[in-house]
């Protein structure tokens, strides 16, 4: 059995405002509430061949894969200085056009200087949405850099996770329309992002390259 799933809706999107960019983690398809991972009480085992997994909770930070949490918080930090200036950028642009209504407004303004600062602002503009377009595109790249390791180290581990027990078929309800109920005997979710957890503790440096 070969597990596949992705971290879908964009595991941190980046999202262009007014103000400037933020990079943020956006939520999953279909998620279903859970249970701490890290409870130590019971956790139901399917006792037939089909289990179901709603995947987009591992992308709970409090809930959810450990790692993913540092991973979120490694991207985000590394393209803070891009968000921080693009962010003051923006706030020159706005009160570069602030002083030019007020000069357009004022009676007895020269309309060279109108001009001169029109133009330094279209030059600003333009600028401004060339970096934000390389910063958007860079931090893609890198997302997909860091990301896709442990993508690809969770689906080994949950294939190791299904055939211990004896599961032929696992559904992942994240990805599938329809699927808006699945009763606590054939859901391994919080189970299996338990087991993870355990056998893989987060920390700085094992999150960045998962085994």
């Amino acid at each position: 059995m070969k597990s596949r799933f992705y971290f879908v809706t964009a595991i941190a999107a980046v999202l262009f405002a007014a103000a400037g960019i933020t990079f943020a983690q956006t939520p999953g398809t279909q998620t279903k509430p859970q249970t701490p991972a890290t409870s130590t009480g019971p956790v139901n085992i399917p006792t037939g061949k089909v289990a179901v997994i709603f995947s987009a909770a591992f992308q709970d930070q409090k809930q959810g894969i450990a790692k993913f949490g540092v991973l979120v918080t490694k991207l985000n930090s590394e393209f803070q200085k891009t968000q921080d200036d693009l962010t003051q950028t923006a706030k020159t642009i706005q009160a570069l056009q602030d002083e030019i209504k007020k000069l357009q407004e004022t009676a007895g303004s020269d309309p060279k200087i109108v001009q001169t600062k029109v133009q330094q602002l279209d030059q600003m503009k333009k600028d401004y949405q060339r970096r934000g377009e390389d910063g958007q595109a860079a931090y893609q790249k890198r997302r997909q850099e860091i990301f896709t390791p442990l993508q690809e180290d969770v689906g080994k581990a949950l294939d190791v996770y299904a055939k211990a027990r004896g599961i032929t078929l696992i559904l992942d309800a994240s990805q599938l329309e329809g699927i808006l109920f699945a009763a606590e005997t054939i859901d391994i979710t919080r189970a299996f992002i338990a087991e993870y957890n355990t056998r893989n503790p987060a920390t700085t440096a094992s999150a960045t390259t998962p085994r």
